[in-house]
């Protein structure tokens, strides 16, 4: 009918009349006692291009190579957890001396991370939390880092563990 794109009602001719009821309508078809309005074109809107590869930082140096949290998902809800294992993807095997830090809540955990990627967060509170990871060289210089993620842990109550609408686990 009228509103099919915004396109269409450009390059056509609108009509509009009130019925006996008091009831306005609108049609690309003429009718009795009728009149015709004009509709402006939509307005557009062109996006920049994404730049398509990483740039050097300001030093000159390469920008830091990529990798990411794997598990656990963002925004991932875990239920009645009490540890939390997951894999953070590397860009390459590390040398000697790199090693992958974890930040959970902001705080360094220390060597929860192997080489691998592999890592377990023994102890979780339930609750939100903020994981990020990066990897260090041996200056202390950063080789990579993941995007934070945050996931969810869901525990029973110590006041309700097993409430009257839960079932036990």
């Amino acid at each position: 009918m009228l509103m099919t794109s915004a396109g269409a009602l450009a390059a056509t001719t609108v009509y509009t009349w009130v019925d006996d009821q008091g009831v306005t309508h609108y049609s690309d078809q003429p009718n009795v006692g009728a009149s015709k309005i004009q509709v402006q074109q939509a307005p557009t809107y062109t996006p920049a291009p994404l730049p398509s590869a990483p740039k050097a930082s300001a030093a000159g140096a390469p920008a830091p190579a990529e990798c990411a949290i794997d598990s656990p998902g963002d925004q991932e809800m875990l239920m009645n957890a009490w540890s939390v294992s997951g894999h953070i993807r590397l860009p390459a095997a590390l040398p000697p001396g790199d090693r992958v830090i974890l930040l959970l809540d902001g705080k360094v955990l220390p060597d929860a991370a192997d080489p691998s990627g592999a890592f377990t967060i023994s102890q979780i509170d339930r609750g939100a939390h903020t994981l990020g990871a990066q990897v260090e060289g041996p200056s202390g210089q950063v080789i990579c880092e993941a995007p934070a993620i945050t996931f969810y842990v869901h525990q029973p109550s110590q006041q309700a563990p097993n409430p009257a609408n839960r079932p036990a686990f």
